[in-house]
């Protein structure tokens, strides 16, 4: 017997089916999502799926299985802003604007400068929303590097990296408006910078389900200091002993203004701010399926730089850089290699292993490729998306990095050499080394002496790989 349906009803109904529809057919034709994690400071070994042991990491593993794990994928640099610039304009250390991390008081670093074209405005032109979450470092607040100075609708989170350094901080910014938090007045504790930016990204999901959207999530997680929620301290607290307490400033006119504060459990600090960073990542991907966005979103997590050595890190107990020499500020392979993961359901091969060489750099083209967007005449970068999708990869010359501290460090890569130099601002100090990485991942000897005219070819190189900035020089 058939069931009389009223007129309202059928209308009801018809209207319900024609929202599906139009639901299913936007996420057929809508440009895909993306989603790009950045961690701070967390190293190549820093992660269960890339060696860990004494800890693990399960969400961000899942993302391997689901996709595709990087094994020779680089930073822009050794140290935040100059990685971050080189990634924001797809260009590496010897052309993008920003070099080193330059102070800017009261609160914020130099500038990247207006005519530079980001990432974040690529996107921006091409019809995505974009939303920047986390850690900036690339302008002062209202400065022409000011996040919605440089393609982002919507920033929340530390504008300064110096403020970074502490996770219970007086204030965070949303755009240009200081939000103050009562919580953590004083010496008070009681509002987790991780926690309240993490909720504005899930938020920022949820408000652009029905436009294309780039969320770029910059994490402070696990920068010095050295410090998390209980909940995840006691998970690990006198699991990694003997612990060494790391004393630090709990007063004074730097508390809470750049200077790490005491831990005297800094090895079950760092597992758990690792934890609790994974914890994040998994309810990112948790959100983006419960919103119907998973399918239609390249998920992408990476590392700014090598593993720390402040606020009591202890990267050796923890093998933070896995085979590789040198931490943060070295460009050796320990302060520049990091892992990266890529996610995109049905488009990238679930559990899938890439040797391929890329960097920061290759970011710009790779996103502006998904997004159907022209690609700067001027960046260094090459799109990596055939790799993702299984296809044949164009590949590198050659690879570069500068670093403007403690002497002044370069290195270059080409094919399985790499050469690195040290104390650059001072030619009668200046060391040469040449390594091959395919034998010796880990640049433990110096061959230098044997392949006399491969050094030369490669200083060659990496004088030409540089241009003077103006603002960073040696």
């Amino acid at each position: 017997m058939f069931k009389i349906i009223s007129h309202g009803l059928l209308v009801v109904l018809l209207f319900s089916s024609c929202q599906q529809k139009s639901a299913q057919t936007q996420m057929l034709t809508q440009k895909p999502n993306i989603v790009f994690i950045l961690a701070d400071d967390l190293g190549y070994g820093d992660l269960s799926g890339y060696g860990q042991s004494r800890f693990s990491t399960p969400n961000i593993d899942q993302l391997a299985e689901s996709g595709m794990r990087f094994t020779q994928h680089y930073a822009g640099c050794t140290v935040c802003a100059p990685s971050r610039s080189s990634l924001m304009t797809g260009q590496h250390t010897g052309h993008t604007f920003i070099r080193g991390n330059k102070e800017w008081q009261p609160e914020g670093q130099y500038p990247l400068e207006s005519k530079a074209l980001t990432l974040a405005e690529i996107l921006k032109d091409a019809g995505y929303v974009t939303g920047a979450f986390g850690k900036w470092g690339l302008g002062y607040p209202g400065s022409e590097g000011d996040p919605n100075m440089q393609g982002f609708d919507e920033f929340f989170g530390y504008n300064c990296q110096r403020m970074g350094h502490n996770y219970y901080p007086y204030h965070l910014w949303h755009n240009q408006e200081k939000v103050v938090l009562e919580g953590n007045a004083g010496q008070q504790k009681g509002e987790y910078g991780p926690e309240i930016i993490h909720r504005q990204a899930l938020k920022f999901l949820e408000d652009n389900r029905d436009k294309p959207f780039f969320l770029f999530y910059p994490s402070i997680i696990p920068h010095a200091e050295l410090i998390a929620p209980e909940e995840y301290m006691a998970k690990y607290r006198g699991k990694f002993l003997p612990e060494k307490i790391y004393a630090g400033v709990d007063e004074g006119p730097n508390y809470k203004n750049g200077a790490y504060g005491s831990q005297p459990e800094p090895h079950a600090a760092f597992a758990a701010m690792v934890d609790y960073l994974d914890m994040q990542v998994g309810e990112i991907v948790s959100k983006l399926k419960e919103l119907g966005l998973y399918e239609n979103t390249l998920i992408i997590f990476t590392s700014d730089n090598g593993p720390h050595k402040e606020g009591g890190a202890d990267p050796g107990f923890f093998d933070s850089n896995g085979p590789l020499k040198g931490y943060k500020r070295d460009v050796f392979e320990g302060g520049i290699r990091v892992p990266m993961i890529a996610v995109w359901n049905g488009k990238i091969l679930a559990g899938s292993l890439s040797n391929h060489i890329s960097a920061f750099w290759d970011v710009l083209p790779t996103f502006a490729e998904i997004a159907e967007a022209s690609v700067p005449e001027n960046i260094d970068g090459i799109s990596f998306l055939p790799t993702l999708l299984g296809k044949e990869q164009q590949e590198h010359e050659y690879m570069y990095w500068e670093f403007h501290e403690q002497g002044g460090r370069k290195a270059i890569r080409k094919g399985d050499w790499k050469l690195v130099q040290y104390n650059i601002s001072n030619p009668e100090e200046t060391t040469t080394e040449l390594f091959n990485l395919a034998e010796d991942i880990g640049e433990e000897n110096n061959v230098a002496a044997a392949h006399p005219e491969l050094v030369k070819e490669l200083l060659q190189l990496m004088q030409n790989a540089r241009t003077d900035s103006g603002l960073f020089t040696f």
